[in-house]
């Protein structure tokens, strides 16, 4: 007997819906080649990190409930997004600690929910990808993913099966391009030295093209590789594993 296919409900993301569409279907093609079936719920809003993050507790209980609404009956939530994955995961429950009923539900979304390429690797067993990239690349480490989902290995076992595509690791990956979310608006000196460090180190590669699993990262630093004239195209590692590049690079389309 075959197994049923798992019902997965596609967090897009805001930044996703705004600026960068192709990552969302990349996303979908990638969970259906792994053998899911994939929906995208209409109620689904922002994840309320930008509430969150401001001290604004009661918006982002109000943006949570929502969301834990719009996803109930999914056998997993998948974002292509460590950030937002991040926020469903690690700080919905934090919000309704003192609403037993609510708490419930948002620890059950939590347990439930995944960022996209760990999903791919640790639940449904992917370890290779039919796509080519020829072409170098560098991966930097988007902070949410890294420290708060353990995402590292994962997107490198992947993209090592794509066909021509060459992995060449920056200096100091791990370390935070100065996004941040609302980081970035707060403390704009702090967060453009920052990026212009991440900037050099994209650089020093020598790589063609710049990969990360969170779109907020890619445009800021593919707007400051943008400005300082750097030759390094920038796109979500959805995009390549789905095989999936035809349209321009981050920065060189509608969103730059």
């Amino acid at each position: 007997m075959s197994e049923t296919p798992p019902r997965v409900g596609l967090f897009v993301t805001c930044l996703v819906d705004l600026f960068r569409p192709s990552v969302g279907f990349a996303a979908v093609k990638l969970l259906e080649q792994a053998g899911c079936t994939v929906e995208v719920p209409r109620a689904q809003t922002c994840c309320g990190q930008p509430a969150y993050n401001s001290g604004d507790r009661a918006d982002a209980r109000a943006i949570a409930a929502r969301t834990i609404a719009a996803f109930e009956g999914y056998d997993y939530v998948v974002a292509p997004s460590g950030s937002c994955a991040g926020m469903l995961r690690e700080h919905y429950p934090a919000l309704f600690e003192d609403d037993p009923g609510m708490a419930r539900k948002s620890a059950d979304l939590a347990a439930r929910t995944y960022e996209l390429v760990s999903f791919l690797t640790d639940v449904r067993g992917l370890n290779a990808v039919q796509a080519r990239f020829p072409g170098s690349v560098t991966y930097h480490d988007s902070c949410s993913g890294l420290r708060e989902l353990g995402i590292k290995d994962q997107p490198r076992a992947l993209l090592a099966t794509v066909e021509g595509l060459s992995l060449t690791e920056m200096p100091d990956a791990e370390v935070c391009c100065g996004f941040g979310g609302t980081f970035c608006i707060k403390y704009p000196d702090i967060s453009n030295t920052m990026v212009v460090e991440k900037a050099t180190a994209i650089e020093s590669t020598g790589a063609d093209t710049l990969l990360a699993g969170d779109l907020g990262c890619l445009l800021n630093m593919a707007g400051k590789l943008k400005r300082h004239g750097a030759k390094v195209s920038a796109r979500h590692v959805a995009e390549v594993l789905a095989g999936m590049t035809d349209q321009p690079a981050i920065g060189e389309g509608a969103e730059g």
